[in-house]
């Protein structure tokens, strides 16, 4: 293979020179493929040691990862990377090994012949093949995408092994770089010279300044980089240097691993200065200590927000991946600061801005913004780099705000987009990805995917003059065969399916998983154009136009904004999850909108059952649900509870709310009595404070110190007091008329 062996030295030798990226692309048969790869490696003068092969390693001898494990990878860097491509072109696993790869590195690509990679069905295909669809129903728009990209983009070689040919040598030629300026520390730094040390780049250093803003109260960072960029790296900086001060650092991501380039930075700086303290056997523990007393401690993102120890300073890593409602628990720490990723599957620095933005800048923070653009690893403008931004649709943005700034539900049009014509029209790819980035806290590159092969999923799309304004993700469910039923019935889990899987595994209904139904996987409205009608009209508009499907459905993260949302354009719940989303904090909620009589026999059983077990439910798994959640919840939940109260039951909660009878005497009652207001009572009848008293007290059963107190009651007994009084419009307005008498007897 002399003519590839030229081409890998001068590839390398380019890549070293610019300190870029390179990636080489060998097709054809795999066992060649390997052993091409294995030529390459030698030629461009890597070692084997600084190699890692993903997929099986056949014909390697590097160290391999299984593809599934790609996620290890993250985090480091490695000389050249081997992706082989045959038994499955997994996204997420391109988009991590693109990240991996140091300066100077190749990215090699071991894939079946270019003409037929996008005809050939792999093991992703599979995983996209949800039931009752076959992997036949796959298409290949994907990898045809990722062909196209792979002959158009500079800085990628392609050597055909068949006929060992090499089709483009991926030389670039570029113009030689000046060398960056050095970094200094700045005059009257409060950190420590060895942090600023440490900086690779002066978007580093920058950044550690402004970090510098939180030795005092009141201030608030955020930073926001492209993948890359040294942001959790200088964080780990800033958090060593607070923590050799003697400061309790609290370190937050969506997992410990996401975090790990915090931690390994403050403990390098810590050991540095000779600072690090920790107790034997806690070296691979989530939490470092100093010399000087102070520490780094990571806790998920539920726990961290209830700032435990009421730590002095709280980073939060990959922000962008979590809630607004876990964000904002941290503007009570007194200094806190956000690192986002502005492009990438971590998060979407955009939903970043316009869900928080607002909330901190109402804040009593100080708010320093800085953005990093340089790249740690490699040089700005690696081309490796601009081609998987392009293919993966990792820099996927909306319209421009003043292209729908003015745009009205009524001048929209509704449109179907099918994948053939997304994958034809890069701007209207472009623009209805980017809304679902902008949508969901996580958007990774296997979605790009599921989007243009998968199925199950279509897009539904309202646009203003050409632009997408509003667009949601639809993916088919249900319509299983009885076998399916059977076996997920009996414990299997079936992917795709999300809501027949919960009504038949969780809540033992088999006959769930027969009807077809359609799920509103993601709903996203420009920013520019919210709070406008776009959602519901989009909603009705897919309401009227899906054919074939029993019921739609939808399954969230539940807020009260949301919940009355999807209530309003009629969509019931039917279940709430008995367990919080570790990475959201947030209970699920799962509503349907029935469509047929078949699904109108589904969403009744369920809201009758849903009604039947909540009350039992918020006792004991659903205690610590917030309040408003609950009664938004409940308010959504389309069934009449049955309220069969014995006449001595009454008797009891009229001499409660009237009279000198004792709530505690037998809580039953008034918690059915609770239910069937919050499900299907005037919701004018009692306050918001009064409906959030019966949740807090009756439904969920905290003790009336703890209920005061959340609520702001002055004391127990004016708690209690207020819970008498609560049921009195409830007595009034469901009481029979032979229990009322009682009323009467104490004069009211």
């Amino acid at each position: 293979m002399p003519m590839l062996r030229e081409a890998a030295a001068d590839l390398r030798a380019e890549a070293r020179r610019t300190n870029e990226r390179r990636l080489l692309v060998l097709a054809g048969e795999r066992t060649a493929g390997h052993r091409a790869a294995e030529a390459a490696i030698s030629a461009g003068g890597i070692s084997r040691e600084s190699v890692v092969a993903v997929g099986s390693g056949d014909g390697t001898h590097f160290e391999t990862v299984p593809v599934t494990r790609t996620d290890s990878i993250l985090g480091t860097t490695q000389a050249a990377i081997v992706l082989d491509c045959h038994e499955a072109c997994r996204p997420n696993a391109l988009g991590r090994m693109v990240g991996a790869v140091d300066g100077g590195g190749l990215l090699v690509l071991v894939v079946p012949p270019l003409d037929e990679w996008a005809h050939r069905r792999d093991d992703f295909d599979e995983y996209l093949a949800v039931p009752p669809a076959t992997v036949e129903d796959v298409d290949g728009r994907f990898r045809t995408r990722i062909v196209r990209t792979l002959r158009q983009h500079r800085g990628i070689a392609v050597y055909d092994v068949d006929a060992q040919a090499l089709q483009d040598n991926g030389l670039t030629d570029p113009a030689p770089r000046p060398a960056p300026p050095p970094i200094e520390v700045p005059a009257g730094s409060d950190f420590p010279s060895a942090a600023y040390d440490a900086c690779l780049t002066r978007d580093q250093a920058d950044a550690l300044r402004s970090l510098e803003a939180l030795s005092t109260d009141e201030n608030g960072v955020v930073i926001e980089a492209d993948r890359g960029r040294g942001k959790s790296s200088v964080a780990g900086l800033a958090a060593g240097s607070f923590a050799v001060a003697g400061e309790d650092v609290l370190v937050t991501a969506p997992s410990y691993r996401s975090a790990r380039a915090v931690f390994a930075r403050a403990n390098e700086l810590c050991s540095t200065l000779d600072m690090l303290s920790n107790d034997e056997g806690e070296s691979g523990a989530r939490v470092l200590r100093t010399a000087a007393g102070g520490r780094v401690r990571f806790e998920r993102p539920p726990a961290a927000a209830t700032l435990p120890d009421s730590p002095d300073v709280v980073l939060v890593d990959e922000a962008a991946a979590l809630p607004v409602r876990v964000l904002e628990s941290f503007l009570e720490a007194p200094r806190v600061a956000f690192t986002t990723t502005v492009h990438g599957y971590e998060g979407a620095g955009r939903g970043f801005d316009v869900r928080f933005r607002d909330r901190l800048a109402a804040s009593e923070h100080t708010v320093h913004d800085v953005h990093m653009g340089e790249p740690i690893r490699y040089a700005p403008g690696d081309p490796v780099e601009v081609w998987a931004f392009r293919a993966l649709l990792l820099d996927a943005r909306g319209a421009v705000d003043p292209l729908v700034s003015d745009a009205t539900p009524t001048e929209a049009s509704y449109r179907a987009l099918s994948a053939d014509e997304l994958v034809a029209d890069e701007h209207l790819l472009r623009e209805t990805f980017g809304l679902l980035v902008a949508a969901h806290y996580r958007t990774e590159p296997n979605d790009l995917a599921r989007l243009l092969d998968a199925p199950n999923i279509s897009v539904r799309a309202l646009l203003v003059d050409g632009h997408v304004v509003s667009v949601a993700l639809l993916s088919r469910e249900g319509g299983l065969d009885a076998e399916t039923r059977s076996a997920v019935y009996e414990g299997s889990r079936i992917r795709g399916n999300m809501i027949p899987d919960v009504l038949m595994s969780q809540l033992r209904d088999e006959a769930a998983g027969e009807p077809v139904g359609v799920r509103v996987m993601r709903i996203a409205t420009h920013a520019a154009a919210r709070n406008r009608g776009f959602g519901s009209r989009l909603l009705a508009e897919i309401r009227s136009d899906v054919e074939g499907v029993d019921w739609l459905g939808t399954g969230y993260g539940a807020t009260p904004q949301l919940l009355r949302f999807w209530a309003r354009n009629g969509y019931g719940a039917i279940h709430l999850s008995t367990t919080r989303n570790e990475t959201s904090g947030e209970y699920s909620v799962v509503m349907l909108d029935p469509l047929t009589d078949a699904g109108e026999r589904l969403h009744a059983r369920h809201a009758s059952w849903f009604a039947a077990r909540v009350g039992h439910q918020m006792h004991d798994v659903l205690r610590d649900v917030d309040p408003d959640v609950v009664r938004a919840v409940l308010r959504a939940v389309d069934a009449d509870p049955p309220m069969d109260l014995s006449r001595r039951q009454w008797r009891l909660v009229v001499g409660a709310a009237y009279g000198p009878a004792l709530y505690s005497a037998d809580p039953g009652p008034f918690s059915r009595l609770a239910i069937t207001h919050l499900v299907s009572g005037d919701p004018g009848v009692l306050t918001p404070r009064e409906e959030r008293l019966l949740v807090c007290k009756v439904l969920q059963g905290h003790s009336v110190e703890t209920v005061a107190n959340r609520l702001d009651y002055p004391g127990t007994s004016a708690a209690m007091r207020a819970l008498g009084d609560a049921y009195r419009p409830l007595v009034d307005a469901y009481a029979p008329s032979d229990v009322l008498d009682e009323r009467d007897r104490y004069g009211s």
